[in-house]
């Protein structure tokens, strides 16, 4: 990454994040009913990231089209039954997903929603009668959640709120990052990552940035054990999304930078904006591209590096001028 003088920020290569989706979004008319659904956010993907599609129904048998099935609990257990069949397949999708779960490098999952194999808070769960007793995850997607709890796992129905998509871009294009910092397995390379990210860090979880810039400082001592540590903490740190309030704190210190550079106007300015910002009344974007093009202008390297600015391919950013800093947590399991 490197500062540009003219139209563009920066240059950045950006990993390619390797991404489940459910075969039917765009991939294979394979839905129960022989449709494919095209899904926009899917297709924007498409060239950043490496999909793995996947049908869970179609993998244990069931065809195209098919008679729909549905989970059913009986006596305290969840069961996948295709009732006009009387075909049970618990224990089918079970065992295809233990064996298609043993993929490494995953990075994200997009699913379909309210499925039975693959929906994620929306699949009904019925009664022997019938009746809907409540909502739950698809038997696939259950299984993906416990297989992999830190990956960026959602629907394309969640995807559609901006506060959701936000951060499930962030996270699968930070954890492809970190993966490839993992596979030189260099203390300079951990150094480097770690610089970069440090506002995004910060803006997510203050705790655990700060965790990380301890651990971080014994880069050079046992690298397995600290590369192990570094992980856990980083992965801890992006279960949350961006919060308004440390998002705040970061563009304050990012004023510090500029302090005995800009006018007072530009900053006085600087600190209106931010101020509406707080009010969730001004966007990100529009913060982020003021500093950018103070960067521009003042040629400040360290924060041109730093991927709180970006971080993730431009042409991802969402096209509505919304606020996309999440006002609740979207993600709580419980």
């Amino acid at each position: 990454m490197q500062v540009m003088h003219g139209e563009t920020f920066w240059t950045r290569t950006f990993p390619r994040p390797k991404v489940v989706v459910s075969k039917c979004l765009g991939f294979a008319p394979c839905r129960y009913d022989g449709a494919i659904i095209e899904d926009a956010f899917v297709r924007e993907l498409k060239p950043y990231v490496d999909f793995i599609p996947v049908c869970p129904e179609v993998e244990i048998g069931l065809g195209i089209p098919r008679k729909p099935i549905r989970i059913v609990l009986k006596e305290g257990e969840r069961h996948l039954l295709q009732e006009e069949t009387e075909k049970d397949c618990t224990e089918a999708m079970r065992r295809f997903s233990e064996s298609f779960l043993t993929l490494q490098g995953i990075h994200g999952f997009i699913l379909k929603a309210k499925s039975p194999s693959c929906g994620l808070r929306d699949v009904k769960i019925h009664a022997p009668s019938g009746k809907v007793l409540s909502l739950g995850n698809g038997m696939f997607a259950e299984a993906a959640l416990k297989k992999y709890p830190h990956v960026a796992i959602e629907s394309e129905k969640r995807l559609e709120n901006l506060a959701i998509r936000e951060h499930f871009l962030q996270k699968i294009f930070a954890l492809a990052d970190l993966e490839e910092v993992f596979q030189k397995q260099s203390p300079k390379a951990l150094v480097d990552f770690h610089t970069r990210y440090k506002f995004f860090l910060s803006a997510h979880h203050q705790k655990e940035a700060q965790v990380l810039g301890k651990i971080v400082a014994r880069a050079g001592e046992d690298t397995n054990k600290v590369f192990e540590e570094y992980r856990v903490h980083f992965l801890q740190a992006l279960r949350r999304a961006m919060n308004r309030r440390l998002v705040v704190n970061v563009f304050f210190h990012v004023l510090g930078y500029f302090k005995d550079k800009i006018t007072p106007k530009e900053k006085a300015f600087f600190l209106r904006l931010l101020e509406d910002f707080r009010k969730g009344q001004v966007t990100f974007p529009v913060m982020a591209k003021l500093v950018e093009s103070w960067i521009i202008r003042f040629e400040e390297p360290y924060l041109a590096h730093q991927v709180f600015f970006r971080p993730y391919p431009e042409a991802l950013q969402p096209k509505e001028l919304e606020d996309f800093l999440p006002e609740r947590d979207f993600w709580k399991t419980s």
